[in-house]
């Protein structure tokens, strides 16, 4: 199959994450590699909204320690520990936290300092185990919204089929 990396700006969200799941299902058919959907998932997300890093961080040490994995963007910062920053903090709490203005986000690690707004979604496999979080940097203040979180803690759901 040729993939293609969808341009999902400027159609309506909700349809623009309906087509993105849909080509996800697609892509990763047949596949139950989380590294692999980890891939495919941060480059169809980043190239398709146009956001300014789009990537995973995996869970390491379990309840201690983040790494960098897939992604697509800057450099990322290569370890966030649990209850630290924007990702950290998603870990710790095992829940979505969207933050409309990282300047205001005691603690938020500066990886890239264009990043205005952030969405961290916690990613589990089948067991409910935490594996990473998905993490989102915009250039834009307000850049995320409940729209975009219920989409991408839907999306994330496809790992909770992996093995």
């Amino acid at each position: 199959m040729a993939e293609v990396t969808l341009d999902l700006r400027g159609i309506p969200k909700t349809q623009a994450y309906e087509t993105l799941d849909e080509h996800v299902e697609s892509v990763l058919a047949g596949i139950d590699d989380p590294i692999a959907g980890m891939a495919t998932i941060s480059a169809l997300l980043h190239h398709g909204f146009g956001h300014l890093w789009t990537g995973f961080y995996r869970v390491v040490e379990p309840d201690r320690l983040l790494r960098v994995g897939p992604y697509q963007g800057t450099l990322g910062c290569l370890e966030i520990a649990f209850g630290k920053g924007v990702c950290g903090t998603a870990a710790a709490r095992r829940a979505t936290v969207l933050v409309e203005d990282v300047r205001d986000f005691p603690g938020h690690i500066t990886c890239d300092a264009r990043s205005q707004s952030e969405i961290v979604v916690p990613v589990f496999d089948g067991s409910r185990r935490l594996i990473a979080v998905l993490d989102i940097d915009s250039d834009r203040r307000a850049g995320f919204d409940a729209e975009d979180q219920v989409a991408l803690e839907r999306l994330m759901r496809w790992f909770e089929r992996t093995r």
